[in-house]
This record gives structure tokens, C-alpha cells and sequence, in this order.
């Protein structure tokens, strides 16, 4: 458990100290974000904040994990690498689009194609890899069942796994993204999850069926509970050190570059925890915000009239006249019900097996 403790406090500290050098070095080279004219008014004050702050957090995470392991002379778990990979490999497509958006000022930045190209090669891998590195009790990363609370169900084969995990990948990625629209909205949200990801780490240690003691109806045959919940504090960590920035008004957004991250190290989670589906409940905040711009597209397509003033969510409230910092704490207070909604039934499934 000192693991734990470890990623989560050197998480926190670095991008507390290390986020307000990244801030004069990114103003230092006009790294600054572009505002969209077709955005709410009140954004536009913040043309020019520095961006790619999730190089912040995901320095962090990794530096912190691997401090951790060294400081506890403890091994890194094949689980645990294969998350912080799909975090740093979708960090990097996502800084791409932010270099090029920003230093290359083309305001689109990756091509479209070459954007889904970079996610689908980091997919695949993590996908692929994850399904290899079997344990002494023949246990891999991940399984090719699918999960809510635990597997359930038959065997989907390797070719519908990987299609699986591809799609969770991109949805989590993109819903992250579509909720980085206010100052410390996603980060807020993804501490929360990170933090319910902790505590699912640690439980299924503790009742894990690999342990003679709690081995039997209701044990978690996963790989790596322990270490996949030091990365998940670690994210916890570097997130709520990088939201002490990132909060109203913010100094630093992440941009690309951090929410394409988040949203894979939550859906690596999600997948080598064997908690698939729980992540619609634990992330739904992600999720409905994803589905307002699916709703709002769909509706203007089919009947050429809008459901909300603007998509995503977040801005239809702030047309609405909700201040931002209402809009974000409301939207915290949504979020921190799904993940207690999220927990619960994680335990109800556990207490029903029992």
C-alpha cells in the first residue's frame, strides 16, 4: 500500500512545482491556445493561454510510477506498463495535433486521417499486447470477455477484443476531449475517476482469487490489481497537482495533448481491470457530454433544428447565462454522483457473489 501513497504524493508534487515552469516556458514561445469565433464570447479572453499542458501530468504519472518503484524496490507490472504505454502513446498523437495546430499555426492541426491513424496504431498495440504476458496462473493484462464488475459471458476471440477495446480507446479519448471546454472541467472529473480507480485496485488485491484466503465466489481473477491502482493514484495525483493550474481561471489548458491521454489511461484501466462497462457509470460525465454532441449532430441532420444552444453541454449553460465556474462545479458535483453510483454497484456485485 506504500506504493500507492508513494505515486500519488511525488504525482501531486511534481506538476505542482513542475506545471508553473512548463507555463513560462510554453509563454516563452507563444505556445498559446486558439479560440474558436464561433464559440462562447466570454472564451475569448482566453485566446493565448499556454497549452499542451498535458506534457505536465504525463511526465508526472511516469516519473512518479517509476520513483515509486525504485523507492519500494518493487517490480513494474506488465498491466501497469501497458496502461502508462496507451497514456504516453495517445499523449503523444494528441501532441502532434497541438505542435501542429500551434507552432505550424495550421488551426486543425493532424490531418483527420493521419489523427485516427496515430490513435488506431497505439490502439491495436495496447489491444494486441494486452492479451499476451500470461502470469503463473495464466492470467493476461487483459481478458477477451467482456466486463462490468468482473468478466461475464463467453469469449469474444481476439479480432472482436481488439475492435472492443479500439472503440472504448477512441470514445474515452474523444469524450475527454469534448469535455476539456471549461477551466478545470475534465481534470476535476478525471481525479474522480482515477480516484475510484485506486480504490477499485486496491479491493480487488485484497479479494483477489490469486490470495488462498480469498479465493472462492466473489474473487477478482486480475493480473495486476495492485499496481494497476499505483497508476491510477499516480494519474490522481499528477491531475489534481495540474488542476491547482488549471482551475478558474486557468493559467494552462492540456489540450490534445492531455485529454487524449487521460481518456486512454481510463479506458486501459478500465480494460486491465476487467470493468469495462462500469467506466459508462464511473466516466458519466464523459459520456453524457459525448452524447449531447451526438444528439445535437443527429438532430440538425435529420430535421435541420438544434436540442442545445451549442454543443457540447458544458456551453449550452453558459448561453443559458450559468457562470463557468457554475457550469464546472455542477457538472463536478454530476460526475462525483456517477462515480459513487459507480463504486456502489461495484461492491453490490461483490456482496452478491459473497
Amino acid at each position: 500500500m506504500k506504493q500507492i501513497l508513494f505515486s500519488g504524493v511525488i504525482g501531486l508534487f511534481l506538476t505542482l512545482v513542475g506545471t508553473p515552469l512548463l507555463i513560462k516556458l510554453l509563454a516563452r514561445k507563444g505556445y498559446g491556445q486558439y479560440i474558436r469565433d464561433d464559440g462562447p464570447r466570454d472564451h475569448h479572453s482566453k485566446r493565448g493561454t499556454p497549452t499542451m499542458g498535458g506534457i505536465a501530468f504525463i511526465l508526472a504519472t511516469l516519473i512518479a510510477y517509476a520513483l515509486t518503484k525504485v523507492i519500494t524496490s518493487s517490480d513494474p507490472s506488465f498491466s501497469g506498463i501497458l496502461v502508462l504505454f496507451l497514456f504516453a502513446g495517445m499523449g503523444l498523437v494528441g501532441f502532434l495535433d497541438d505542435y501542429i495546430k500551434i507552432v505550424k499555426q495550421r488551426s486543425l492541426g493532424l490531418r483527420a486521417k493521419a489523427k485516427m491513424a496515430g490513435q488506431l496504431i497505439v490502439g491495436i498495440a495496447f489491444a494486441v499486447l494486452s492479451l499476451n504476458f500470461a502470469d503463473s496462473r495464466g492470467q493476461t493484462p487483459a481478458s477477451d470477455k467482456l466486463s462490468f464488475t468482473q468478466d461475464f459471458g463467453w469469449s469474444v476471440g481476439p479480432v472482436i477484443f481488439v475492435i472492443w477495446a479500439l472503440f472504448m480507446i477512441l470514445a474515452m479519448s474523444n469524450g475527454v476531449n469534448l469535455t476539456d471546454g471549461l477551466d478545470g472541467l475534465a481534470t476535476g472529473a478525471s481525479v474522480m475517476v482515477f480516484g475510484a480507480y485506486t480504490f477499485i485496485g486496491v479491493w480487488q488485491f485484497q479479494e483477489s482469487c490469486a490470495n488462498p484466503l480469498t479465493a472462492g465466489p466473489g474473487c477478482y481473477e486480475v493480473r495486476d490489481p495492485l499496481d494497476l491502482a499505483v497508476v491510477a493514484s499516480a494519474l490522481m495525483g499528477a491531475c489534481f497537482g495540474f488542476l491547482w493550474w488549471n482551475t478558474s481561471p486557468a493559467k494552462i489548458f492540456m489540450g490534445d495533448t492531455g485529454s487524449l491521454a487521460l481518456g486512454g489511461a481510463l479506458a486501459g484501466l478500465a480494460i486491465c481491470s476487467r470493468t469495462e462497462l462500469l467506466l459508462a457509470l464511473l466516466g458519466g460525465l464523459f459520456v453524457l457530454i459525448t452524447m449531447s454532441v451526438v444528439i445535437q449532430v443527429g438532430s440538425f441532420r435529420l430535421t435541420g433544428k438544434r436540442v442545445f444552444r451549442m454543443a457540447p453541454l458544458q456551453h449550452h449553460f453558459e448561453l443559458k447565462g450559468w457562470s463557468e465556474v457554475l457550469v464546472v462545479v455542477r457538472f463536478w458535483i454530476i460526475q462525483g454522483m456517477c462515480v459513487i453510483v459507480g463504486l456502489g454497484l461495484f461492491y453490490a456485485g461483490w456482496a452478491a457473489e459473497k
